[in-house]
């Protein structure tokens, strides 16, 4: 027996004795929060807490099996026994952990460990393959997550004038400013604009990684926390859900124009997660939590199906360069297409259940025109690209690019990705019947009710038609879809402004305009990054290993 057996095994049984206990809880309305007190000096004590009730389980449950099929995939894709794999299976463990320290606390100091440890172990886990490209994705996820870790940190200490860091007991009195750091701090944890662009640089990690952390434990973390800090009062803010709108529609049309194969997995990944805020701030808590759970079993899904597709092709991630996989590995390809039609919201698939109940409670909330246009838009958008993904690597002509290595053998990787399959095309009738959220009763038009089936069936139309289309626009355009419209690079146009309004003052002011322009910046920005970087070289391992002490203690 070896590391990785364990594991999963480990893994695979706490998954199943907390959706057991989940079921209990829920059934009996049970809540149990366990105190563990760490230390008390004189009136200070410093208490542990845990929070279990039906929701924390649930998602433990969800997390901790999608970790376990993660787990058994790993050993074939990274290599078995070698020393490289079992520091790999050791950081998805560390990773596991912190997200599950960050479910089950109802403490924002707990929190914020959690918090931090995924945050780190996300940059360790990005950075794994050591190549510049990773070294450079690694750095925009981790420094996008830290800026969020702002937002936490202020509420700590903002959070000391009511009394405790509990925060489920403080929710109604809590300051709206202090919901709005909440906000940021959630936003950059799941990529919504203006801070997505490191959800498709983070694809630089290995294709188990990607699964795991774009599927249910990183991007999630953020939306998982709204739920806890839910108050409807103030999440009523029209300007949060057209910003998580935007996100859904960005991504959705940057899709339409990548041809990287991950990368397009993730911006869908992007998009799901904008439906999820939205809800969220249309004041539908239980369906974005829904949603977040059958999201979770098919996008690890397809991450793992399209890591197999990288595995047998030679290492080849370009959509064009595909082409008729579906002859050479057809239950790969059919799981691949089952978890496909679960994320378009075809009918009595997992997906279908939470969106359309998202949908169609959405249009009771008297949205204004603008945003119900927008919502069923980006439903059409999502179609449109999973059936371009389709129609580029299972229709599409065989480019024979790498053929000899093409084959369907069945080992762990088969069998992680069938059980996968299973929960994708069940799980969403299951949890609805099981949490009862088919109890309201949806009274629409035939107008309404059939309007999200056509999107669906206009977003396939469309997808097929844009292959025959003679495109005119010019290079920029291209460009502009394909770079999340330039979302990468606007501090360098920033840069650029700034130099170009320097020169234009270094005549008038003699000198003084280059030294406080854009010359005085770029040589304070240039002083800065080096210095950091000084510091990231040392401070890095006494992070991890500080972080690592901290859960010993914690534990």
């Amino acid at each position: 027996m070896n590391f990785y057996f364990i594991w999963f095994l480990i893994m695979l049984t706490f998954s199943v004795l907390s959706f057991y206990f989940c079921m209990i809880f829920n059934f009996n309305e049970y809540f149990i929060m366990l105190e563990y007190k760490i230390y008390s000096i004189n009136s200070v004590s410093i208490y542990y807490v845990m929070i279990f009730d039906w929701i924390s389980l649930i998602f433990m449950s969800v997390v901790m099996f999608i970790s376990s099929m993660v787990i058994i995939y790993s050993y074939n894709y990274m290599g078995g026994l070698n020393c490289s794999s079992l520091r790999f299976l050791f950081l998805v463990i560390l990773f596991i952990f912190s997200m599950i320290l960050m479910i089950i606390s109802p403490n924002l100091l707990s929190i914020l460990l959690g918090w931090d440890g995924l945050g780190l172990v996300s940059y360790c886990l990005v950075i794994y393959y050591n190549s510049m490209k990773s070294y450079l994705a690694g750095l925009v996820t981790c420094l996008t997550n830290r800026l969020g870790d702002i937002g936490l940190l202020i509420c700590i200490s903002w959070m000391m004038s009511y009394g405790s860091w509990h925060f489920m007991f403080y929710l109604e009195f809590f300051d709206i400013n202090l919901y709005y750091l909440i906000f940021i701090s959630c936003f950059t944890k799941s990529a919504q604009i203006p801070f997505s662009c490191w959800l498709p640089a983070a694809m630089a990690a290995p294709t188990p990684v990607s699964s795991l952390v774009h599927s249910s434990t990183l991007v999630t973390a953020g939306v998982y926390l709204l739920i806890r800090f839910f108050y409807f009062l103030s999440f009523n803010s029209y300007m949060f859900i057209f910003m998580s709108i935007m996100t859904m529609i960005l991504s959705s049309l940057c899709a339409n124009y990548e041809f990287d194969l991950k990368k397009i997995i993730a911006l869908s990944t992007l998009s799901q997660l904008g439906l999820m805020m939205t809800s969220l701030f249309l004041g539908l808590v239980e369906l974005s939590f829904f949603h977040l759970i059958t999201h979770a079993m098919f996008k690890s899904l397809i991450f793992l199906c399209s890591g197999i597709f990288i595995y047998y092709m030679n290492d080849n991630q370009d959509i064009r360069l595909m082409g008729s996989v579906c002859m050479s590995m057809p239950i790969t390809t059919s799981c691949f297409n089952i978890a496909s039609m679960a994320l378009c919201g075809i009918p009595f698939l997992s997906g279908f259940y939470s969106k359309d109940l998202i949908l169609e409670t959405s249009l009771f909330l008297n949205l204004n025109f603008i945003v119900f246009l927008l919502l069923f838009l980006s439903l059409g958008l999502t179609v449109m690209y999973t059936f371009r993904l389709f129609y580029y690597t299972m229709i599409f002509n065989n480019k024979f690019v790498s053929y000899n290595f093409m084959f369907d053998k069945y080992n762990f990787m088969l069998l992680s990705i069938s059980l996968l399959t299973f929960f994708s095309v069940f799980c969403g009738s299951m949890i609805m019947w099981m949490i009862n959220l088919d109890l309201s009763f949806i009274s629409l038009p035939l107008k309404l009710k059939l309007l999200s089936i056509t999107m669906v069936i206009m977003g396939m139309w469309i997808g097929v038609e844009c292959f025959n289309f003679n495109y005119l626009f010019s290079l920029k355009y291209y460009l502009f879809n394909n770079y999340m419209w330039y979302m990468y690079s606007h501090s360098y146009y920033g840069l650029m402004i700034s130099y170009k309004l320097s020169s234009l003052l270094m005549n008038r002011l003699c000198m003084w305009g280059e030294y406080y322009g854009a010359m005085g910046i770029s040589m304070y920005m240039l002083n800065i990054s080096y210095f950091i970087q000084i510091l990231i070289n040392n401070n890095f391992k006494i992070i991890m290993i500080s972080l690592t002490i901290w859960f010993f203690i914690m534990i």
